[in-house]
This record gives structure tokens, sequence and C-alpha cells, in this order.
């Protein structure tokens, strides 16, 4: 018990108070796109958009576009795009070689002329070992916090969407909050403009990378300096490589627990110290929700029939780790104190991720809770802190609609066995386990 209210106590508690009509849970991801163009229409001020990229195609475009409007139509509002360095410079995964985004946000500046601003952001010298995974973005005073990036499945520009949270912050002070840790990401000499041309090379770049990074690890959002309130507020939290504040929160509020948590990720491949609070949850008698994509529903699935690249195997390895989960944990399942979701809408695919605890907290992040986002990636948080039950019925709104689609997992022999998988995967994943890299890849995934 002791140790308990220990770690109750360290979670994060001073942040910015907030009305309940203040934050808007936009429904879907077709509406976020309307929502994000009206919004950038109607800027008087400012626009900061950071994404991990925003892609050339339709739904890039015209986000692309409306910026390039808002821009003439307003000279003097400031607009600036922060993306992941690395990804806009290569191509599509399995597409073999493209020139990248950033080549595309070159042409666009020489044909529009106009200031906007489009920054990468390498978090570390590689990019299997760390990108840019903060999210939120500021419209003015208004701070539109998602997991998605651009893009057209994101974005539901056609027929597939991809499922993501989707949620709107009327909070000047979050929105200061928020640029100004972003202007001092962007102070660094290791975040080049991307649309402009001859953009120095990676190699170039690798000691700044460093100092970055290093920089990165002491950075935190400016809080209010008036003491908690008692009351609804909202918490912003950083997070890049081990023992980070955003990690801590995490570890934190899976402990302080009382009666309930919920997960929702799409990739089920949790690091070791999220593993064992939710097992000692399991121990106190805590109820626990876990909410992941279907294998399909994972957006590096191939389907049969297409070509096969080594990330295609990923949606069976998490898969395979659901699996195992389950079936150590079948007497939970049974008695029903653990429910495991399984998120599939055919043809969609799925993407929402965060913590629900008890009716007092909801944390909006872009953390996939895997090692390679508690270890890895630069990332964030907005921890949403409830203690009188002001939010309670958009919360509860929000969370139907993910289980909308999300039937519960009666035992792990619903996912089926390890030898059904294609044999292309077989080969793969066996040739890795004999290997012995597997421990090493699922740190990386």
């Amino acid at each position: 018990m002791n140790r308990l209210i220990r770690r109750s106590v360290a979670v994060p508690h001073k942040g910015f108070a907030l009305a309940p009509q203040a934050i808007e849970v936009v429904p879907d991801a077709a509406t976020y796109r309307s929502c994000l163009l009206e919004r950038i229409a109607n800027a008087t001020r400012r626009i900061v958009i950071v994404a991990l990229y925003l892609q050339e195609d339709e739904a890039g475009q015209e986000i692309l576009d409306a910026l390039y409007q808002a821009k003439a139509a307003r000279p003097s509002l400031h607009i600036v795009i922060v993306v992941d360095w690395f990804r806009a410079r290569r191509g599509l995964l399995g597409a073999g070689r493209q020139p990248g985004n950033a080549a595309w946000y070159q042409a666009q500046r020489e044909h529009h002329g106009l200031d906007v601003i489009i920054h990468g952001v390498p978090v570390q010298t590689r990019e299997l070992f760390g990108v840019l995974h903060l999210k939120g973005s500021i419209i003015d005073d208004c701070v539109i916090y998602t997991g998605a990036s651009l893009n057209n499945v994101y974005l539901h520009r056609f027929e597939r969407y991809r499922l993501d949270r989707y949620h709107l912050f009327d909070c000047p002070a979050l929105a200061d909050a928020m640029v100004e840790l972003v202007r001092d990401v962007l102070a660094s000499t290791a975040t080049p403009r991307l649309d402009l041309p001859a953009a120095p090379s990676t190699r170039s770049l690798r000691g700044d990378i460093r100092r970055l990074r290093t920089r990165l690890r002491r950075m935190a959002y400016p809080l209010p300096d008036s003491p908690a309130i008692d009351g609804l507020r909202v918490i912003p939290l950083l997070g890049i490589g081990r023992g980070n504040p955003l990690n801590h929160a995490i570890c934190s509020l899976l402990a302080a627990a009382r009666a309930q948590i919920i997960i929702s990720t799409p990739y089920f491949n949790p690091p070791r110290v999220v593993m064992s609070e939710i097992d000692r949850a399991l121990a106190r008698g805590i109820g626990v929700e876990i909410i992941v994509g279907h294998r399909t529903a994972n957006d590096f699935y191939v389907e049969p029939g297409k070509p096969f690249s080594a990330s295609g195997v990923l949606p069976y390895l998490y898969e395979d780790n659901l699996r195992a989960f389950a079936r150590r944990r079948q007497a939970a399942i049974d008695s029903g104190q653990l429910v495991l979701r399984i998120w599939n809408d055919p043809g969609h695919t799925f993407h929402a991720k965060g913590l629900w605890i008890d009716q007092r907290y909801s944390l909006l992040t872009g953390n996939n809770l895997n090692p390679r986002g508690f270890n890895l990636d630069l990332e964030n948080g907005l921890l949403i802190d409830d203690p009188h039950g002001q939010w309670l019925i958009p919360r509860e709104a929000e969370l139907q609609g993910i289980r909308q689609h999300a039937p519960v997992l009666r035992s792990a022999s619903e996912l089926g066995e390890p030898g059904e998988h294609p044999q292309q995967v077989r080969k793969f994943l066996k040739r890795l386990r004999l290997s012995r890299l597997e421990p090493l890849i699922k740190r990386v995934l």
C-alpha cells in the first residue's frame, strides 16, 4: 500500500486551468480535416503545425494550398510547419527510391513565392534510432492535438481512413507554452528549413544533432507559476530517452489507478515497465481494458497478392505479442477483470493512442507505449486531470466511438495460430528468432 501511495503522489498535477467547454472532441478523421482547413482559413496571427510528416498527396496538397492561401490573404500571418527530417527526405517504405516530400516543399515554395516555412527536425543521427513524434498544432490560441499525420488516409480524403484521436483546446496559455517549446527546438542549427533548396546533408549535421538531443533531454513545457488548482486542467508533458517525464507520468498513472485502466495503442509491444504496471494493477484487483488494432488494421499490413516487404512482418509480430499476453492472463480474461478489444473496420486502419485512468485522468499522446516510444523518439502528451468529473460525458463519448469497431477478445485462440501466418512471414520470423535478434528488433519498432 505504501508503494501505491508513493506512486500516486508522482502523478503530475501542475497545469493550465480549463473550463469543460474549452475542450472539444472531434469525432472522426473527415470532420478533423474540415476543422483543420476551417481553422487555417480563419487564422489571424499564427499557425504552427507539428506532425511526423506532411505527405505529397491530395490531402497534403489541400493543406499546403490552404496555408499558402492564408498567407497570401494575410501576409503578416506567421506560418511554420515542423516535420521529421528523415521522413521528409525519403520515400514511402517499400516504394523504392523516391525524392521524398522535401522536393515537393521546395517546388511549392518556388511556385507560390510566399513564406510558409517548413523545418525538418532530426532527433537522432539515424531514423532507426529516433524520430520527431511530437503532436499538437497551434492556430492562434487553439491547440489541436492528434496523433494523425497529414495525408490521404489520416485525413479521410478518399474511401479509406485511419482512426486517431482529435481534440481542440481553447486555451491561450497552453498554446503559448507549446509554441515556445517549438521555438526552442527550432533554435538549434540541427533543424534546417526543408522548403529551401540546397539543404545540408545529414552527415554534416551529426554534431549539431547530438547537441540537439542533449538539449531536448533538458527541455520542458513552461508551466504556470501559481500553485495547482483543484479543478479541470491540462498538463503538457515532454519525453525523450529513458526515465523522461512523460514515461514517468505514464507509469505513475497506471500505478495510481484505483478502479480502472484503459489503454489504446495500434501496436502491441509494451515496454517491460508498462507490462509490469499492468500486472501489478491486475494483482491489485484493478479492471484493465486494452484496445489494439487487428493485424489488418495496422498501417504496415500488406494485403495478400501485393509485393511483400520486411515491414509487412510487423503486424504479425504485434499479434504474436498479444497472443502470448492473452494466454498468460486467460484467468483474468475469463473473470472479466481483463478486457481485450481488437479494433477492425475492414479496409481501414487504427492509430488511436492513450490512457484513461479511473474517472479522473485522460492522457492524449502520440506515444505508442512501446520501447521505441519510451527510449528513442521525441514524444509528448497532454494529460487531462478532471478531479470533479466535469468532463466525463465527452470523455465517455470518445471511448464509445473507439470501441464501436472493437469487439471483445474472449481467448487467444480467436487470434489464430502463428502457423497460419503467410509463408513469407513465417520464414522471416523464423530467421529472426534463429538469429536471436528479435528482442533487439522489438526495442526499435
